[in-house]
């Protein structure tokens, strides 16, 4: 238990958060009020802060990571990853991307480096990899076996309706860490 808790030392979690406890939580880590994170789901701050913001949903075995590159000194500035509002991160994704703006859906094995930087409203494709530095436009839909793109006319709609009912079943099934702050704003802009 005392190693359970010591990785989680930094762990901070807004009122009206459900984050189960047999999620994977390692390192500075801020999630916001209305986020929802899955059991398995993976939150790793190695190298540096994350800030999630509200009503996201990380689903189980997706990953939010800050982590070094594998070439980089242990010197190394690494910035504070900044999660938006109102994203889906859909099972076992993977996201590094430092910055990720608000109403993004990362589907099922997608992967954004660290290299990209996510603006709003887009969607990222199954088994889509985004590994170039590069700023996502947009509303820009990335799909298909080689990352074709596309901008949609309309912005996707926020999964309020899924958020809700998963803030109000998971406590019925899972344990869950206690909100230990009280509701913050986060503008993904900074």
């Amino acid at each position: 238990m005392s190693s359970s808790v010591s990785r989680r030392s930094n762990l901070k979690i807004a009122s009206g958060a459900v984050v189960c406890e047999e999620s994977i939580l390692k390192g500075d880590i801020t999630i916001g009020s209305g986020t929802v994170v899955h059991p398995k789901a993976s939150i790793l701050a190695e190298a540096g802060p994350i800030i999630i913001g509200e009503g996201n949903i990380i689903e189980e075995m997706a990953t939010i990571a800050n982590r070094l590159p594998p070439d980089a000194p242990e010197s190394t500035m690494i910035p504070v990853q900044i999660v938006g509002n109102y994203n889906v991160f859909e099972v076992d994704c993977i996201c590094e991307a430092h910055k990720v703006g608000d109403n993004n859906i990362l589907e099922s094995k997608a992967y954004i480096s660290r290299d990209v930087e996510l603006t709003n409203g887009c969607v990222i494709g199954s088994a889509c990899s985004l590994t170039e530095m590069e700023t996502i436009s947009e509303n820009t839909v990335v799909y298909g076996s080689r990352c074709q793109r596309r901008e949609m006319s309309d912005k996707p709609f926020p999964q309020v309706g899924q958020l809700d009912y998963l803030i109000r079943v998971l406590p019925s099934y899972h344990h869950l860490w206690k909100p230990n702050m009280k509701s913050m704003k986060i503008d993904p802009s900074n």
